[in-house]
């Protein structure tokens, strides 16, 4: 997300953050969840940081980056608003490792549910930026995949970048368009064996359409701002040839959509010869798959011999246990990124606590002078933060830097434990 021009870093950060919390989206922002940040006041939030990183390290923000937004998207008709917010959450703390904080506003306007992911490109301790790396794309969505499949949702497998208009890239899924429709109603009009074009017109306005004669027909149906000329509709719908198919000097054909068959979920290891052949694939390629299908098997039944898997009451029970493994390792691994994301932020507080300490003094010997206070407003705000976060530790104790280092690096052992079992 970049400055846009003639505005400021705040009106840019207010813009983009109370598009994604539209309540008419988020359900009254019933659907909106945040990683250290208040939702009502992110954007405030997100601007004081960038004023601690200019104040802490003297640097100057070079380009006109302000934050960085995902957009992840779900099947039609497959999760809850509720379960995709929390996905979203984990790709946002996943992608993040809980160094920069993010919302996350699951919008439901739309059939398809999508979360808006929105983080800040200054850091939590104020002291880095995130920086952004060739292939980052990639990355985020081998995380969102991953988590998608933890929990038994569809992904696109083989994704294509490209300009195509989103009703296209849904294919059968989306709803009809104008032409689709117009394409419909000239069918049912041409199936009822108009006399002449004159009869087919009549028809085609008794289903609702206005004719716009000229040097282009056009249709409009209520509803609809822009005509829609005959010559937009494709092969077989321009004026020239529904006179000839009225005529009976050529034979109509309506478009239909091919609706590929509807694959069971679920993890193939092998190649879909035939799909592969329909596709335009090659002898060559049939043969190379062939091979291929008798490797994965062969690897196959070696794995289930040489571990005792051949009784499928046993694969069944080793499987389950195997999940149930991996549900302990995954909150073992949510656990530890939690608490290391707070080690993280209590550190920033305490360190911001030390840095302001002699200005909030200063402030408060001047009787809390409101000039004062507008000189050194960031420091003073880091010293407030700092102090309401030490006011809700058990027994209101602070601990040492070193000793939330130590156990910084013990929950980062055990993590990368977990991943390895």
């Amino acid at each position: 997300m970049h400055i846009n021009k003639g505005k400021t870093i705040a009106q840019c950060l207010t813009d983009r953050t109370d598009y994604s919390k539209n309540p008419d989206k988020t359900k009254d922002g019933e659907y909106i969840s945040a990683y250290e940040c208040d939702p009502a006041i992110v954007d405030a939030q997100f601007l004081l940081s960038k004023r601690q990183y200019k104040a802490f390290t003297g640097r100057e923000q070079k380009n006109d980056v302000i934050a960085y937004q995902i957009r992840q998207s779900f099947k039609p008709g497959e999760i809850t608003p509720e379960e995709a917010n929390k996905i979203g959450y984990e790709l946002g703390m996943r992608w993040t490792k809980g160094r920069h904080a993010f919302i996350v506003a699951t919008h439901i306007d739309k059939s398809h549910i999508h979360n808006h992911i929105i983080y800040n490109s200054t850091s939590l301790d104020c002291l880095r930026k995130f920086r952004d790396f060739r292939g980052s794309g990639l990355a985020v969505r081998k995380i969102s995949d991953r988590l998608c499949l933890e929990h038994g949702l569809s992904i696109v497998e083989n994704p294509k970048r490209g300009k195509k208009h989103y009703g296209k890239w849904l294919g059968d899924n989306r709803k009809p368009s104008f032409q689709d429709k117009l394409r419909s109603a000239i069918d049912a009009a041409l199936a009822e064996k108009p006399a002449d074009f004159e009869a087919f017109l009549q028809l085609i306005q008794t289903a609702g359409y206005e004719v716009k004669a000229g040097r282009h027909l056009a249709f409009r149906i209520v509803g609809q701002k822009k005509n829609t000329r005959l010559r937009s509709l494709g092969d077989g719908y321009a004026e020239q040839e529904i006179r000839a198919a009225i005529a009976g000097g050529k034979t109509h054909t309506p478009r239909k959509t091919k609706r590929p068959d509807k694959q069971p979920q679920g993890v193939n290891l092998l190649v879909d010869i035939q799909a592969k052949l329909q596709a335009g694939k090659g002898s060559s390629y049939e043969r190379w798959a062939k091979v291929f299908n008798l490797k994965q098997m062969a690897q196959t039944l070696n794995f289930l011999t040489e571990n005792n898997l051949l009784e499928y009451a046993e694969l069944e029970e080793k499987a389950a246990a195997a999940t149930a493994r991996f549900n302990t390792l995954s909150a073992q691994i949510k656990a530890a990124e939690t608490r290391m994301a707070e080690i993280g932020n209590l550190k920033s507080h305490i360190i911001n606590y030390s840095k302001t300490r002699e200005i909030y003094t200063a402030y408060r010997k001047a009787g809390y002078s409101k000039k004062f206070y507008e000189e050194n407003a960031s420091e003073i705000l880091l010293h407030k933060a700092a102090k309401a976060t030490f006011d809700v530790l058990p027994g209101k104790k602070i601990p040492t830097i070193k000793t939330l280092q130590a156990e910084y690096t013990t929950l980062l052992a055990e993590k990368k434990k977990a991943y390895s079992g």
